[in-house]
């Protein structure tokens, strides 16, 4: 299974609790993907996106969540939690490019 690092994020207006993230990215690499992409692409168990904690180097895994009446989105999962780790990520720059 391929594994991919998360780095930022899109959110159409960044400090809205609201506004769910559009699209996930990795800076370094220079990538983007859309939600609906990334969701397709955990659901298919051919790929896993994770973020990585610098200090301990830990890394914590994104899941699709579905809940009854809602739009599927993404979530962290680490050490038995559920978190939000994928909120505190940076936001995606003008070098991301959106891949298929």
């Amino acid at each position: 299974m391929k594994e991919f690092e998360i780095t930022c994020v899109v959110k159409p207006d960044r400090f809205s609790p609201h506004e769910h993230i559009t699209h996930l990215g990795n800076i370094a690499g220079k990538w983007m993907l859309t939600r609906e992409s990334v969701i397709a692409r955990i659901d298919s168990k051919e790929e896993r996106f994770f973020t990585m904690d610098r200090v301990t180097g830990k890394r914590a895994y994104v899941a699709v969540v579905r809940e009854a009446g809602k739009v599927p989105f993404l979530r962290t999962h680490a050490d038995g939690k559920w978190n939000n780790n994928l909120l505190s990520l940076a936001e995606c720059n003008g070098s991301c490019q959106i891949i298929a």
